[in-house]
Order: C-alpha cells, then structure tokens, then sequence
C-alpha cells in the first residue's frame, strides 16, 4: 500500500513495508540490518509523552511574524482574536522593533521599516501608536490605542530588519559529532528516504503552516521521551514557524549523530532536541547561547534564557546565564526587569558567591526593592528564604549602624531575623575570628565575600595604549600603573591597617621586561601587595580578581583570579563568554580578603 508524502517540498511514494516498493541494495540491506540492531539497543525508560502540556506550545494572543522571503526582515503582523493583522507605522521607532525581533528570537533590532516596504498587508490593522520602552518581552505589552483602534491605511504597515547574528559572530558555527561510526550510511538514508516507514508533521502552532517528513520508525524508537512504538505510524508536533528551515537538519542528526551549530540555528535546535528528548544534543547546542548572552543590555533576554533553562531541565544554560548576570548584577538591579525576576532566579543569584556588587548593604537594599514591588506575590516563607541568603556578616560597619534605623516591608516582615543578622554582623567585625571560628564551620559562605567593588576595594584602569618611549613609566606617566591602598580586611578590628597594592596592565614584552617579567601573552594583568601584607597571611588570605568590561557599554563580559599576581587575559576563543568589545576593555582590580 502506498502513500504520498512530503520531503523538502517534493512529493514521493513511500511503503509501509520496508523493501516493498524499492529495491534495496546491499548497501541498503546493510544498513537497514544496521537499525534493527540499533533498535535492540534502545532505552526501556519512561519519559514524558511529547503532548504533555508542559511542551505543546498553545495558541497565543500577540504572537508576531514577518511575512517576506527573509525569515529576519519583513512585515511586521501580530496574532489576534483568532487572525493575523498589521500594525501602523505611527510611533513606529527601533525601541518597538527591538522588542518585535527579540520576540521572534533574534538578538535585536538593525532597523525599523516603515511606510509599506515590505507590501501591504490584509484583514484588520490591529495596533497604532505604539510607545515600547525597548524591554518588554512581547509587542502586545507597550502601550497602544487598543486592538483595532486606528486611523492607518495598509500603506502604513510597519516592518522591521532583525539582526541574524552575523554581525556578532562573523556567521561563526561548531560541529557536534556525537556519531559512532554509522554517520555516513545512515546520513544517506536519511537524504534519499528510501524504505521510510513513519510521518513527521511539522507545524505552526496556528497550524498556518505545515511541514511532513518522512523517516524510519526504528530511528525514532531509539528516543524514548517519543514513546514510538512498532505499530506508530506518524507524529504530530508544533514547532515555531521561525524554526521550520532547522528541522531537516534535526532530523537528520537523529540518524548521523553529527549537526553544524549556529548562533541563528542554535535556539531551533534546543528547542528540537528538547521536545523529541535527545538531552546530548540540548547539552551541546546550549554552548552556542553563550555568544548571545552578552548582546542584550536590557537582560530582557537572559532573563527569558534561564526561564527557558529552568523549563527544560538545562543545568548548563542556567549557570551560564547565572553567571552573568552574577557579573553584572549591579546593572541588572538598576534595569527596569529587576523587580520582573523570579523568586527561583533570585534565590540561585543571591547564593552566589561570584555576585558583583559594591557591597552587601546594597544588594540588601535591591531586595528590599523586589520584595516590595512583588508585593503579595512572594510569599512569607520565600521572603525568609531569600534574607537568609544575606551576608550581614560582609557588612561594613558603619552600613550595620545605619540599618538598625532603616525600614522597608522585609524588615517588619521579618523583624526578628532581620535584627539578628545585623547583632551578627557587629558580633563579627568585634570579635577575632578565631573566636568566632568553629561557630562559622557550618555555615561559611556567611563570610566568604563575593566581589565587592566599591571604591575602597577596587582599582579601575581604562588606559589601553601604548606610550613611548619607555623610559616613561619609571617616571610614573603610565597610566596602566596605579597604587591605592585598602584595609587589611572589612572587620572593624583591621579598618585602620592598611595594605599597599600596586596594578598593572602590561600591553608588550618591553613593558614586562622593565619590571623584570617574562611575559608571553598580552594584554597581562598584575596586582601585587606591599607592605603589611605579610604580616596577616596566617589569618587573612587575598582571592583578588580581575574584572575586564566594556568602556562603552559598562557590560562585564570575564572575571578571572590572580595566580602568582599575575592575571593572562585570555583570546576570545578561550574565553566562557565572547569579548563583545575586543581590544576595548576596561580592566578593575579587585582586593578580596577573607578570613581562613
């Protein structure tokens, strides 16, 4: 019995018994004798049917697309009251079209279309005179007249160009080869569909839009999450229509193990690979979402990012994610998203020990801020939950002296707990640690410091040229070295003990050479103390760090410790996130002393 079905745009026959249509070869009975066998090696464990609610994606109002050839320009429509419509290019600026883009998954905006370049659209005009801050996750949450209020023409239908990635990564993609020496043969199968037995529908999920594949059962019986079965003959899934192009190549890596990964494709592919279970695959594709993390300033996107990781089971993206936003939480508790985050993003980011901040005082204060904007959103137990985590003992003294006066919702919530964290917080800067020593085994992260970058603690040099001639810097006309001194440690008993520190940036061989150094690598960081430093290494141990940011744009992009005093800023290609600003950086140095 045969059926039709469609590959890549082109219709052909297929069988329902392998071998019953098309002549096999030898070659072909090899392989096919190759997934039977796979099919033996399959796993017998229970995962979540692909149609649980927690992965069918339901229709939406507001959802947006661009209709036009390319899938990263074109005219904007948006979904509502059960059909698509246009929106009038009033007010239609690059703030709206920021928000248009990153909805549809791109990194941004490259620029606005407006007037009917893209033609003019049909059905109802449903938004005009959109106002968008530039931050909101979907078009429908700026303000505009209201569904269907308009004065416009289809003349007036706004467009928008996204960026694809390109500019960021110069199209840069890896390979993911997870293959086992079968890649070649069944890649082949694959392509030419020969003996294919089961049918994959694609589709939007305004079942717009439909692809049909056709692939060999067996293939799909190796994924247990798919709960195929011998008799199974074809799977329904909704995908996003953006990520339709990337489902042949999917597909095709369930065969050959092997898959060339973009910045453009990467998104699609996690999501694939989530839906049909292949978790080796999400693993692998979520390295590429660290070339986006750095991109968006309003961490609108990080913050969707990790919701996305949290939802899919991806340790990996979360603390990629986390760890940015640890670095730049100081911007991110002065963005318009801090009192959008959730309760389970806030407990992860305040556990941290990597958080950089300008002290403890404040990221209590930025709590103090969430918890009021959330209001009864966050529960009593969540409130106590997230102060625990705050490490009054890190408080400067004279901040603790402060809060006793202070009033905010978490404090009267929580008063009891509240004031004990600041008795403790006296108690510790008063009291010798080795005192205090065996009360703090069991809960030290209490006084471990994150990275505190207050004046007092931190050195900041933005100086990254060369001067000439080099006799200069024992003259002290080098701005890439600089002394300062800070405390011996944040503990009353130390704030008038002083240690000397002098920081470098080292940009040549010369310039390490005239400090008696041998360097290989540049730019080269080194921190070194002076002085009284000595005097406290049986108490007091420094985990300096080295923070590199943006001159421009302020985004912290690598942090890294001193080994020996000396710091290797590392290439772009080494590093965990990408240098969005290369041979433009900013360099702070940072002292971090903690009692041992």
């Amino acid at each position: 019995m045969q059926q039709a079905y469609l590959t890549r745009g082109i219709f052909f026959p297929f069988c329902l018994k392998v071998g019953s249509c098309f002549p096999i070869s030898g070659i072909k009975r090899r392989i096919m004798n190759l997934l039977w066998a796979l099919l033996f090696l399959r796993a017998s464990a229970q995962g979540l049917n692909l149609f649980d609610d927690r992965v069918k994606q339901p229709k939406q109002e507001g959802r947006v697309r661009l209709v036009e050839d390319l899938p990263s320009s074109g005219r904007v429509e948006v979904y509502h009251d059960g059909q698509w419509g246009t929106v009038c290019d009033d007010g239609w600026e690059l703030a709206e079209a920021q928000v248009v883009c990153r909805q549809l998954g791109f990194p941004g905006a490259i620029s606005v279309a407006p007037g009917g370049q893209y033609g003019e659209g049909s059905g109802p005009i449903w938004l005009d005179d959109m106002n968008c801050k530039g931050s909101e996750s979907s078009l429908s949450e700026c303000n505009f007249k209201g569904w269907g209020v308009t004065d416009c023409s289809h003349k007036e239908d706004a467009g928008v160009v996204c960026e694809t990635g390109k500019n960021i990564s110069s199209n840069r993609q890896f390979s993911v080869d997870n293959s086992l020496g079968l890649s070649h043969d069944l890649g082949l199968l694959f392509d030419s569909g020969d003996g294919c037995n089961f049918r994959i529908n694609i589709q939007d999920v305004t079942e717009e839009s439909e692809l049909t594949f056709c692939v060999h059962r067996m293939i799909l019986i190796i994924y247990p999450e798919l709960n195929i079965t011998n008799y199974s003959r074809n799977l329904t899934v909704d995908v996003s229509q953006t990520c339709h192009h990337h489902v042949s190549a999917f597909l095709r890596y369930l065969y050959t193990r092997q898959i060339d990964v973009s910045i453009t494709s990467a998104q699609c592919l996690h999501q694939l690979a989530y839906i049909f279970g292949v978790k080796k695959l999400m693993e692998d594709v979520g390295r590429a979402f660290t070339s986006l993390i750095p991109e968006d300033n309003t961490f609108r996107t990080q913050l969707s990012m990790y919701e996305y990781g949290v939802r899919t089971g991806d340790l990996v993206l979360q603390e990629n994610v986390l760890q940015y936003l640890s670095w730049n939480c100081e911007f991110l508790i002065s963005s318009p998203v801090w009192s959008t985050i959730s309760f389970h993003m806030m407990d992860a980011l305040l556990q941290r020990s990597d958080l950089i901040v300008k002290d403890e005082a404040f990221l209590l204060e930025a709590l103090e801020t969430w918890v009021k904007d959330k209001g009864d959103e966050i529960s009593s137990d969540q409130q106590a939950s997230l102060l625990n985590h705050i490490r009054f003992l890190l408080f400067p003294v004279d901040k603790l002296y402060e809060k006793q006066f202070s009033s905010s919702a978490l404090r009267q919530n929580h008063e009891k707990l509240y004031l004990t964290g600041l008795l403790r917080g006296f108690q510790f800067n008063a009291l010798p640690f080795s005192t205090i020593r065996n009360q703090m085994d069991n809960i030290s992260s209490e006084y471990l410091p994150r990275i505190y970058t207050g004046d007092e603690w931190s050195l900041f040099i933005n100086d990254t040229t060369i001067d000439y001639p080099y006799h200069h810097y024992y003259y002290g006309q080098n701005n890439r070295i600089q002394t300062f001194s800070t405390p011996a440690h944040p503990s009353a008993l130390y704030r008038e003990q002083y240690v000397q520190w002098q920081a470098h940036v080292f940009l040549s061989a010369q310039e390490c050479s005239n400090y008696g150094i041998s360097c290989y690598s540049f730019p080269v960081a080194r921190f070194v103390g002076y002085g009284n430093q000595e005097r406290y290494t049986s108490t007091i141990r420094y985990s300096n760090r080295l923070i590199l940011s943006c001159k421009n744009v302020n985004n912290i992009f690598h942090v890294q410790d001193f080994k020996n005093d000396m710091a290797v800023v590392p290439d772009n290609s080494s590093m965990g996130l990408p240098n969005p600003c290369p041979d433009d950086y900013s360099f702070r140095f940072v002292v971090r002393p903690e009692y041992i």
